[in-house]
């Protein structure tokens, strides 16, 4: 049996072991300011990868069994693309010594001397870096929950709460993998579909290979979409909530779900009908208070054990970074902030970093109400749309965050978030020996690809996909 396996899947299982050697070589023999090195074994797994599925698409268990083992590559290995992992001990290390980590910054105990903190403490601060140390923490209660599961289990060893963040982030992958699949059978799209996420390179080397817990929120929301199809509106509004505290990035995507909370199996909603038939929402309304009420409450509640002294400042000002401080990949803001330095003479982010927001939220608000989204592929169609609008707008995109986009995608005709998690890599070139340095002609070149393609499937709705 053996052989004859080995026979009928050779060229798979080859595949297989030409991407295990990238992943060791990424894992264990890669510097990010390497720029060539790392985009040709990026680019190179990318397109086996692909082949892999595109051969293989009708074995679930030998791609699914793959998956997971280029991910068990990466088990005992430091990443080496991104710092933020010293955070995510540091803040489990803090919950575990009984602290709450939203009250304090790293860098204030070491001004303090107080260097028994936690243990190693001046080697995690070193490792997170200054600008991480000096901030507080951004990361929602269910990620913080994560980060002291690791503290209680890896003791005082970084390498072992490397290890127990990264099966955390495995056994989400292995979760999406396999909701992921029953949700394209719920649509009606081809199981293998779900391999353009679980395969992909840039999710095994971003969320397994650097420990970024985007996979965490991701399963919770194929898990409330999942249910949300099955009509199950409890539980899917309490998966929701777990996936908006892990990260918050979810919480725009509710409004989305309000014209499928007013459909039912037998008819399918029609906004329009609002106009003369109001009995359509008022004999739903329950049902949206229900979901909207409990998603909300329930993500009020696991903040609740952190909800003292200055939580609210504290994590109100982490959270608005992200739009008045930091500038990172951004696509449309850099020319906004160029328009300014021609017009002003100096950075704008401060004031556009609050206007931008403001526009993203009215333009979620259009495609919630006025663009119909009452079935399950129109409404996923338009988290894709809104949560790449987020992205297009936003002052700092890091490379992770195209995971969401991505996943979404892979339930839709659109396979442009699947080209964006290939470009978006273009962005570490800003990662040099010599120091942090955007290469803005890379930049570029990333979004006219990224966008030119969504414009292109989007003009083009009845055509097949690219890819």
């Amino acid at each position: 049996m053996i052989p004859a396996f080995l026979k009928y899947q050779k060229i798979p299982l080859l595949f297989g072991l030409l991407l295990s050697l990238f992943y060791l070589s990424f894992a264990y023999d890669l510097d990010r300011g390497d720029f060539t090195k790392l985009i040709l074994l990026y680019t190179a797994c990318f397109l086996i990868s692909y082949k892999l599925i595109e051969i293989g698409k009708s074995n679930f268990l030998l791609l699914g069994g793959i998956a997971i083992g280029l991910r068990l590559l990466f088990l005992p290995a430091i990443p080496n693309l991104s710092q933020d992992f010293y955070r995510f001990i540091w803040d489990g290390r803090m919950l575990l010594q009984g602290f709450n980590p939203y009250l304090t910054t790293p860098e204030s105990f070491m001004i303090a001397q107080e260097y028994d903190i936690v243990h190693q403490s001046r080697t995690l601060v070193q490792g997170m870096g200054a600008l991480n140390a000096s901030n507080y923490t951004n990361y929602p209660p269910i990620n913080q929950f994560l980060f002291g599961i690791a503290a209680f289990l890896s003791g005082k060893s970084i390498t072992t709460s490397v290890v127990v963040l990264r099966v955390i982030i495995i056994l989400a992958d292995i979760g999406i993998l396999i909701y992921g699949r029953k949700l394209l059978q719920k649509l009606k799209l081809p199981e293998y579909q779900v391999f353009w996420y679980v395969l992909n390179p840039f999710i095994i080397i971003e969320m397994t290979g650097n420990l970024h817990f985007e996979s965490v929120m991701l399963f919770f929301l194929v898990m409330a979409l999942y249910l949300l199809l099955c009509r199950r509106w409890i539980w899917s509004s309490i998966f929701f909530a777990f996936s908006i505290s892990v990260k918050l990035i979810p919480l725009m995507l509710l409004p989305l779900a309000f014209q499928f909370l007013l459909s039912d199996r037998s008819s399918v909603f029609r906004y329009g009908q609002l106009l003369h038939r109001p009995q359509l929402i008022i004999k739903r309304i329950p049902r949206l208070i229900a979901f909207y009420g409990l998603t909300l409450g329930v993500v009020v509640v696991s903040f609740f054990p952190f909800l003292e002294g200055q939580f609210y400042d504290n994590f109100g000002a982490s959270v608005a970074l992200w739009f008045q401080k930091f500038e990172f990949n951004a696509s449309i803001y850099y020319i906004i902030r160029w328009i300014g330095f021609q017009t002003i003479g100096w950075n704008i982010i401060a004031d556009v970093g609050k206007i931008l927001p403001l526009i993203v939220t009215g333009i979620i608000l259009v495609i919630s109400f006025f663009r119909k989204n009452s079935d399950a592929l129109a409404m996923i169609s338009a988290m894709l749309l809104s949560i790449s609008v987020y992205f297009l707008l936003s002052t700092t995109v890091h490379p992770w965050y195209i995971a969401t986009p991505l996943l979404l995608g892979i339930f839709t005709r659109y396979r442009f978030p699947m080209l964006w998690s290939l470009m978006v890599f273009l962005s570490y070139s800003a990662y040099g020996n010599d120091g942090f340095k955007e290469h803005f002609g890379l930049i570029a070149l990333e979004y006219l690809v990224v966008i030119g393609l969504a414009i292109y499937e989007m003009s083009y709705p009845k055509r097949r996909p690219i890819f």
